[in-house]
């Protein structure tokens, strides 16, 4: 295990110890604010009730996050209604799968669409995961082996995909997709679990596991408060720029007077 220590350090804050742990998949869950506070900058209305499980609706109230730990097995739930342009779906995710992940695929909810065509196994082979193939299915694999990326197709010819991660005595957490998730959806998920960032866990909620790596550095209270508010900082400023340009009036430009008509008022 490696040490850092962070210089800057200002008076009268004492620094805390965390850990930078790879692979991310195996991190474990995390801190919820992770994705409940960006989303809420976003505009989504919180609606949980206190000392129950985290609900969040969208701002057009078509689509449902929640995750609830008193029940077995527990974790997220993202699920969207049919709409005009989009039929009804549902993601579900363990409660161990790290609030990184899981924000590749809720933030990815406050954007726009690409134009490009949504790729699900470019982030994968873009980071070396080992792809195989049998009659059934399709699994491309983390070159450490801990996680996977999984796609078939059921008997009526619906594309469903399957993931998680694992560590050597089978801990972890899996996640699934019904056939209608919007692609561009499974892979912003997929860049996330397959990005070689660590992700930063406070000391004693590391999990016990000989498959993760991890660095010790001291981090200061407020570089954390900074690093959280800077998350919500951007997208509070996404969602007021994407408001403003869906409700700015359009005005036509006056076409310029031609040479004939500017000799004709002189």
């Amino acid at each position: 295990m490696k040490r850092k220590q962070w210089r800057g350090w200002g008076p009268g804050e004492q620094a805390e110890q965390h850990y930078l742990v790879q692979p991310r998949a195996l991190a474990g869950g995390g801190d919820l604010r992770h994705v409940s506070e960006f989303l809420r900058a976003c505009g989504w209305r919180d609606r949980s009730k206190p000392g129950g499980p985290l609900l969040l609706d969208s701002p057009d109230r078509t689509i449902r996050i929640g995750y609830n730990p008193y029940v077995l097995p527990g974790g997220w739930t993202i699920h969207s209604k049919a709409t005009a342009h989009q039929d009804e779906w549902t993601v579900t995710l363990g409660r161990q799968t790290p609030v990184e992940i899981v924000a590749g695929l809720t933030d990815a909810l406050t954007r726009s669409r690409s134009a490009h065509a949504p790729n699900v196994w470019a982030p994968l082979k873009e980071q070396r995961w080992n792809p195989t193939r049998d009659a059934q299915r399709f699994t491309a694999t983390s070159p450490d082996g801990t996680a996977w990326m999984q796609f078939h197709e059921d008997q009526a010819g619906h594309a469903m995909w399957w993931s998680g991660a694992h560590d050597e005595q089978g801990n972890g957490w899996t996640a699934s997709f019904t056939a209608s998730t919007p692609m561009h959806l499974v892979q912003a998920f997929a860049a996330a679990l397959a990005s070689p960032e660590p992700v930063m866990r406070p000391r004693g909620r590391v999990p016990h596991s000989t498959r993760i790596r991890t660095t010790s550095v001291s981090v200061l209270p407020s570089q954390l408060s900074a690093w959280q508010q800077s998350r919500i900082t951007a997208a509070r400023a996404a969602t007021w720029a994407h408001n403003w340009n869906a409700h700015r009036p359009h005005t036509t430009a006056r076409p310029h007077p031609t040479a004939s008509r500017a000799r004709a008022r002189r």
